[in-house]
This record gives structure tokens, C-alpha cells and sequence, in this order.
């Protein structure tokens, strides 16, 4: 190989990337502040490189998986360095990974930005909290902050918590509250669907959906996040099957921690974080952040 496989995991960590890309037929790509960028100073990669990097991290029994199964999910580590999730896979009968980097420090709930609500969160002594948004909006580094606040509040650790069925947190890849709801309904038969509302709606103790926008500076990316709070009015909406009014709900709902993401938006354009332009590409429903600043509503 033209190059060692060591340095360019550190031009990553030296970068502060929170992703490296590497693929056949392309250099290798870090994602800096969610934008993605390749590393000029690395040649393009041939599949049997592409490999090579693969392989030289694998044991016999990941790769017996990896060709059995053709991808693999595994971590990765640099000795008192840096932490790695990764994503192995075949695309076009060549090899290629994408590398996660895990910080080596939680970051506070506070530090992010997180909503006040995601403290109540890590406080509920049982049921199920779900953290959403696409790719790279930063669940994880939520859900750690969240079990860390959880480790330092108890006696016992978040996992021995988790293990005996009291609190779940997990991730889901939907847009907003409503639509995180539906797909977990959706996940389950036709005929066990009535069900598994009623479960959900006794289960359920919250909903965060977030994603990272660019700040106005250009210095890093701000955290917005819609909030879902199951009052006995949202409860009752799940069991119903009227998810489509939750967004109402949420609306009037600011005095027990709710927030739509229009919401959010809105406030990091007041507080001079991102600019009302990004705001209103970001919404689903510009007109209603357009209302929330006070401004006119877009032509038609």
C-alpha cells in the first residue's frame, strides 16, 4: 500500500473529523462539521487497497462474517489515542468502511445544547426514550451524554439499570416526533398494531429529534432539537392512532418541556447562532418559522 493506514486514522483525529470515508476509485474522505471533504494529500484508492486497510483490521472470524454477510459493523481502537465505530461493507464488488470516531470525553447535556428536557429524561426510573434524526445529527453523543448523567446520579451503573428492563434509550433514523411514533407502529403486523400503541403509549417517556446546523460564523454546527413529552393528552393520541395532531400537542405543550423544531429554529436564529436563511431551508414548515420570528410569510 502506498501509504500507512495509521497516519491517515491520525490526519482524522488531527482534523477533529467525526467520519473517514474510504472507498474504491476515490481518495479518502473525512467529514468535517458535516461537510465532507476528501484528503488531497492521499491518492485515490485501487479495490485491492481498499481491502488491504479492511483486512488489516479484521480478525479471521470478522472476515468469515464480512464475506458471508457483506457488511459488518465493528470498533476499532488506537492505543491511548482514539476510539473507532466502523462499517464494513461491499459495494460494486470492492470493499469499503466508513469509520465513526467516538470522542474520548462525554461531553455534558448543557455542553451540547441540549434541550433542559433531556436532563428530566435520564430522571424516569423505567420505560423507553427515543433519540432521532438522520445521519450524523449527533445521537450518540446525546444518548452518552444522557447515560453518563444517568452513572453519576446512581449508585448503580446505567447498564445494570438497562439490563433489568427499568429505562431504554435508542436511536431511530426518523424526522420528527410524529413519524418516530408511526414507524415503530409500523415495524409490527397489521393485526398486532392496536396492540403495540397501547403498549407504546404506557411505555414511551419521550421523544428527541435533532438535527446539526451550521452556525452563522462558520466556526462549527448548533444542535436543534424537537422535544415530545407523553402527557396523558400525546398518550392518548398514540393509542388512538392520531399521531398527525401530536404536532399540536407539542405546540401548547412548551409548559411541560415540549418544543417543535420550528421552535428550536427560531431560537437559534434570535440568539444569533444560524441565520434565518438555513433556519427556513432546515424547516418542513417555513411559513410557521417565518410566524415565530415575527416575519411575513413566503409568496406563494
Amino acid at each position: 500500500m502506498r501509504f500507512d493506514f495509521a497516519d491517515l486514522l491520525i490526519e482524522v483525529i488531527g482534523r477533529r473529523a467525526s467520519d473517514l470515508h474510504v472507498t474504491a476509485g476515490a481518495p479518502p474522505m473525512v467529514r468535517v462539521r458535516g461537510r465532507l471533504a476528501p484528503l488531497e494529500e492521499f491518492p485515490e484508492l485501487t479495490p485491492a487497497e481498499t481491502r488491504e486497510i479492511v483486512y488489516s483490521i479484521l480478525t479471521n472470524d470478522q472476515r468469515q462474517r464480512l464475506e458471508t454477510d457483506w457488511q459488518l459493523d465493528f470498533a476499532y481502537q488506537i492505543p491511548n489515542r482514539a476510539r473507532f465505530r466502523v462499517n464494513a461493507y461491499f459495494q460494486r464488488s470492492a470493499l469499503g468502511a466508513a469509520f465513526r470516531l467516538i470522542p474520548e470525553e462525554i461531553v455534558g447535556i448543557d455542553s451540547l445544547g441540549l434541550p433542559a428536557t433531556a436532563h428530566e429524561f435520564t430522571r424516569k426510573p423505567r420505560g423507553l426514550v427515543l433519540v432521532t434524526g438522520p445521519t450524523g445529527s449527533g445521537k450518540s453523543t446525546s444518548l452518552a451524554a444522557m447515560i453518563d448523567e444517568i452513572n453519576q446520579a446512581r449508585e448503580e451503573p446505567a447498564l445494570t439499570a438497562a439490563e433489568t428492563g427499568h429505562l431504554v434509550f435508542a436511536t431511530l433514523h426518523t424526522q420528527d416526533a410524529p413519524q418516530t411514533i408511526d414507524r415503530v407502529i409500523d415495524v409490527f403486523p397489521a393485526h398486532q398494531q392496536g396492540q403495540v400503541r397501547v403498549q407504546l403509549s404506557v411505555a414511551l417517556q419521550g421523544v428527541m429529534t435533532q438535527q446539526l446546523v451550521p452556525t452563522a460564523d462558520g466556526a462549527g454546527r448548533a444542535v436543534a432539537c424537537e422535544i415530545l413529552v407523553p402527557t396523558p393528552a400525546v398518550r392518548n393520541l398514540i393509542r388512538e392512532g392520531k399521531t398527525f395532531q401530536i404536532p399540536s400537542a407539542m405546540q401548547t405543550g412548551m409548559g411541560v418541556g415540549m418544543q417543535t423544531m420550528d421552535a428550536a429554529l427560531a431560537t437559534l436564529v434570535r440568539e444569533g447562532k444560524i441565520s434565518q436563511q438555513l433556519a427556513e431551508a432546515r424547516s418542513s414548515t417555513p411559513d410557521e418559522l417565518r410566524r415565530l420570528l415575527g416575519a411575513p410569510p413566503l409568496a406563494a
